[in-house]
Formats: structure tokens, C-alpha cells, sequence
């Protein structure tokens, strides 16, 4: 039952979304008249609803002013949420990539020879830790208790370094 309302609202987004990236308002359908109340200014070049939608003084209920933005959707949840992966839609992809980035970063191999006095910045706890647990992969260090998100920075850093120095290493961090 809450899956299927999900998935409806999912797909009333998507569906949404797209139609909102595909029509588009040009200076001669959004005469100045009618662009100044919606967006505060008048349009110097085409634009899709989704690109207008993305300005942070224009609401999705905005829109339905402008005469060529057809009929949107009645459902305020959907509404809102459309607005909502508009506005925040650059913010969101940064997000993506960094998990992404991360991901990768995961399964990175630490070098068995690895000498941890040598990763410069590197706080003495750290270092006796990750002497003591000698973990395999980035993904293994990160989750030792007492190895914080910058020690496994300065790592990361010290690999590239490394990388740099002897380009006959298999993995690049």
C-alpha cells in the first residue's frame, strides 16, 4: 500500500520534471508584462519551466502564471517536491559525487610497506593505530576507531604523493 504511493508519487516527480525540461518560454510567449510579476525580470533568451524553476524567487505555483506552462499537477505533495529537486538539483549531484568518489576510495589498497611516519600531519594516535591494525584498503582505515576523516585525507594525499614518486604502483589513490 505505501509502496504504490510512493511509486505514484515517484513517477508523478519524474513525469513532471520532464515536462517541466521540456517546455520552453522564449521573450516573445513571456512578454515582460507577464514575466515581471512571476520572475522579477524580464527574459532575454529561451528557457525551459525547469531552468525558470531553479531561480530562487520562483515557485512552482509561479509558474502556472505563465500563460505557455500548460497544466500542471494538481497534487501539492508532487508540487513540492518538484520544486524542491529543482531548486536543490546542483547540490544534490555534488552529493552524488562525492558518494561516488567515496566509493572508489573504498576499496583503494593500502601498501603492505606502507610507512605511516612518513604521511606528514598524520596526529601520533593515528599513526600507533593504524601501525597497530595495519588495515588493507582506505575503506578498512576509515572505520578504525580514532583514524578521523582527515587523517584518511592526509592518506589519500600521501598516496598521491607516493603515486607520483614511483609510477611502477598498480593502483592510483
Amino acid at each position: 500500500m505505501r509502496w504504490d504511493a510512493f511509486s505514484r508519487k515517484r513517477d508523478a516527480v519524474a513525469l513532471e520534471t520532464e515536462r517541466l525540461k521540456t517546455t520552453w518560454v522564449n521573450p516573445r510567449t513571456l512578454p515582460a508584462e507577464v514575466a515581471m510579476p512571476v520572475l522579477g525580470q524580464p527574459i532575454e533568451r529561451d528557457y525551459t519551466l525547469h531552468e525558470l524553476l531553479r531561480r530562487p524567487n520562483v515557485s512552482y505555483r509561479s509558474l502556472s502564471l505563465i500563460p505557455a506552462s500548460g497544466n500542471g499537477v494538481e497534487d501539492s505533495v508532487v508540487a513540492e517536491q518538484v520544486e524542491i529537486q529543482a531548486k536543490y538539483q546542483g547540490y544534490i549531484a555534488r552529493q552524488q559525487d562525492e558518494v561516488e568518489r567515496r566509493e572508489g576510495q573504498e576499496s583503494l589498497s593500502l601498501p603492505a610497506d606502507l610507512d605511516y611516519a612518513e604521511v606528514r600531519g598524520l596526529s601520533i594516535e593515528a599513526r600507533q593505530t593504524l601501525v597497530r591494525q595495519r588495515p588493507e584498503t582506505i575503506g578498512q582505515a576509515a572505520r578504525i576507531s580514532g583514524v578521523t576523516p582527515a587523517a584518511i585525507s592526509l592518506l589519500l594525499v600521501h598516496l598521491r604523493r607516493r603515486k607520483k614518486q614511483d609510477p611502477r604502483q598498480k593502483k592510483s589513490a
